[in-house]
Parts: C-alpha cells; structure tokens; sequence
C-alpha cells in the first residue's frame, strides 16, 4: 500500500512511492491515482495562500527601514514563491495507468 506523507514547506501531502510507478499493478495505480486526484485538487487554494502570504509581506517590505530586516523579509518571499513553483509542477503531474 502507498502512503501519502505531508510535506511540510508545501503542506500537502504527496505519495511516497517505494517503487517505480510502472512496476505498481494497475489496480495499486487506481488507488493511488484516486488519493492523488484528491490532494491535487486542493493546490490551488494553496497557492492562493501562499499569494497571499506574498502580498502580506511585500507590503511589509515597503514599510521597512532595516536593511537587515529587509533582507529577511525578501527571503520568505522567495521561500513561498518557490513553493508555489514546486506546487505547480505538482499540480501537473498526472500519471497514468498502465495495464
């Protein structure tokens, strides 16, 4: 049986596959593909989260006068902008099955 393990940075869960996907039969890859389409179906508000995360704390960077703070501030932007990248490309994986 497939587990499906929360990743933490993204907040989602995603498979943890101990095997190449073809080497699952096609009634494992059925399963999965199912819990798949569930999660992949919330990456969207994730990312609308993580947009929004981003808007919060550029407005947070305009106000600020320390160099150092800015620069902490512009790291957690570029923090969440990578994820948002990284659940992208999740979003678009779609294995199939294959009998």
């Amino acid at each position: 049986m497939i587990n499906f393990k929360t990743d933490e940075r993204l907040k989602i869960r995603l498979p943890d596959l101990t095997r190449d996907w073809h080497e699952y039969p096609p009634h494992q890859q059925q399963r999965i593909l199912i819990e798949w389409e569930k999660i992949r179906g919330t990456i969207p508000d994730r990312i609308k989260e993580l947009e929004w995360e981003i808007e919060m704390l550029l407005t947070d960077l305009s106000e600020e006068d320390d160099f150092e703070r800015s620069c902490l501030i512009n790291e957690w932007i570029s923090d969440r902008a990578s994820a948002i990248n990284d659940l992208w490309i999740w979003y678009r994986t779609n294995p199939e099955i294959h009998a």
